[in-house]
């Protein structure tokens, strides 16, 4: 007569020890899933405070930066060449370039207004 608990599983034999190992294996399953799980909601998490702590910072990207140098660095080439234009015009109407007045910047004839002490430039009350 054969033992039908150890082949049916529910006793002590190879068929209760497959289970034990399923058992397991389906318990670390679920670990893992929710350890990846909580690994995703840390990254965003991280990823949202790094983005604030760079907006309080007031940084830029990479990308924005170099294409504000690019803009920069065309406008000093402009520049340059215009200024090079001028001298060749001047030069060649014979106009002396140290007689001729240059024009003031708009920026120094009127000075900047700083605020008093009783005005916040961020309460619009205390401006009035």
């Amino acid at each position: 007569m054969t033992d039908t608990k150890s082949e049916s599983g529910t006793g002590h034999g190879p068929g209760r020890r497959g289970r034990f190992f399923d058992d397991l294996a389906g318990v670390a399953g679920g670990a893992f899933s929710v350890f990846a799980g909580a690994r995703s909601e840390l990254e965003a998490a991280v990823k949202s405070q790094v983005e604030m702590l760079v907006q309080r910072l007031e940084l830029v990207r990479r990308e924005d930066l170099d294409a504000a140098m690019e803009v920069a660095r065309r406008a000093r080439e402009e520049s340059t060449a215009l200024a090079a234009r001028v001298a060749a015009l001047e030069a060649k109407l014979g106009i002396d370039a140290a007689a001729v007045p240059k024009a003031a910047p708009a920026a120094e004839e009127e000075a900047p207004v700083s605020p008093s002490p009783k005005e916040d430039p961020k309460d619009p009350a205390s401006l009035a």
